[in-house]
């Protein structure tokens, strides 16, 4: 009983020099981490966490449902599909086609209007609201420097960081995308209640504005240039530029690093449904025109939708770029496999959400399982 307790004592005094430590070598977001994430039995992100941080609504306006296609369900899924949806755990397989919803199936307990994590699927919405920004006359243009906004990046290689390269990817700063590294940046910006902090220490390293590295950084720091451009928070500016004027069925959560600091989480963490993601997708489609009204400047998403670097022929701005045979996409990623995926030449969306995107876990690449997802619709309505 004594050796009990002593070891109980051993094992309080362990755990809060730990503790301790933590806070003296500024890593105690790890405590946040591990009671999030780590403690729930996974190794990073998922679909629901956003129930785990603080949050901000997004509130929707008057609906506007999609409409259903006249051969609405009439195919089921292909073999094939129906392997991977079940080897990667996805919640939700939707295809759009000429604006109606063609084909729509939801799975694992997940309905059409269950909310889940977007990931980076966000990214595309905060360039969106940049060309917004820019639009509306807020900030210049692309080439405005970000040093305007933000003085911290005044000098130096940072002096010549715009809008622009923080939208296509193209800062140069230090920025480290590890997902499942504890001690990356990535994950301490995803766990830190001051992520304005994380991101003032960041490093401009490399000349911007000359080649394409995926970095979320990149994105968090231009949410912060739209929030001092605009006055406004950013989860309202989407409320009143995108997400009601959209007609989106349902409002949505932004998460925010910390009810104090109320800084979102620019990069990632939208939580929302398949049919309200994909409205984005149709806006970018139909040249930022929606029911006839202008919402964003058609030169703009055109330019968003084409690659700005030759060597990375992948992104534009905000969207991912990929050809398959004579097809080009544009989509919006996230970190598990979530996808927007337009064709408009044939009038496309596919949108698929889940829990995983298979064993390849690359960063800033595209992986196989979005062959598939495309491959697997096309035959789909190939059969109609």
């Amino acid at each position: 009983m004594k050796f009990l307790k002593k070891l109980l004592k051993w094992i309080v005094i362990l755990f809060g020099l730990i503790i301790i430590v933590l806070y003296i070598t500024d890593t105690d977001y790890l405590i946040k981490a591990v009671r999030t994430i780590y403690l729930q039995g996974y190794t990073t992100a998922y679909l629901e966490d956003y129930k785990k941080f603080d949050n901000q609504v997004i509130e929707n306006s008057t609906p506007q449902p999609w409409p259903n296609h006249k051969n609405y369900n009439s195919i089921n899924e292909t073999e094939t599909l129906n392997q991977i949806n079940k080897a990667n755990g996805t919640i939700a397989y939707v295809i759009i086609k000429n604006d109606s919803i063609w084909f729509e199936n939801y799975y694992d307990g997940f309905n059409e209007n269950s909310q889940s994590n977007s990931f980076s699927m966000a990214k595309s919405y905060v360039s969106g609201l940049m060309g917004k920004a820019i639009q509306e006359g807020y900030i210049k243009s692309l080439n405005q420097p970000v040093s305007n906004f933000i003085p911290e990046f005044s000098d130096g290689l940072a002096a010549k960081m715009t809008v622009g390269d923080l939208s296509s990817m193209a800062s140069g700063t230090n920025w480290d995308e590890k997902y499942y590294s504890p001690l990356s940046i990535t994950t301490r910006a995803y766990f830190d209640d001051d992520l304005e902090k994380v991101m003032l220490g960041l490093k401009v390293v490399n000349e911007p504005g000359k080649s394409f590295k995926y970095s979320s950084g990149d994105t968090q720091m231009l949410a912060m240039v739209i929030e001092k451009a605009t006055g406004k928070k950013l989860y309202n500016y989407l409320t009143e530029s995108l997400w009601k004027p959209l007609g989106c069925e349902n409002q949505t959560l932004w998460q925010v690093d910390s009810e104090a600091h109320d800084l979102v989480k620019a990069y990632c963490c939208i939580a929302s449904n398949a049919k309200d993601f994909a409205r984005f997708g149709k806006l970018y489609k139909d040249h930022g025109k929606w029911n006839g009204i202008q919402i964003l400047d058609s030169t703009f998403v055109a330019k968003s939708i084409k690659p700005r670097f030759t060597d990375g022929t992948m992104y534009g701005y905000g969207w991912w770029l990929k050809t398959i045979g004579t097809k080009n996409f544009f989509m919006m990623r996230g970190h598990l496999g979530q996808y927007v995926i337009v064709e408009p030449n044939d009038n496309v969306i596919i949108v698929r959400l889940g829990h995983s995107k298979g064993s390849n876990k690359e960063v800033g690449k595209f992986t196989l399982d979005i062959n598939t997802y495309i491959e697997e619709a096309y035959k789909m309505l190939n059969n109609d």
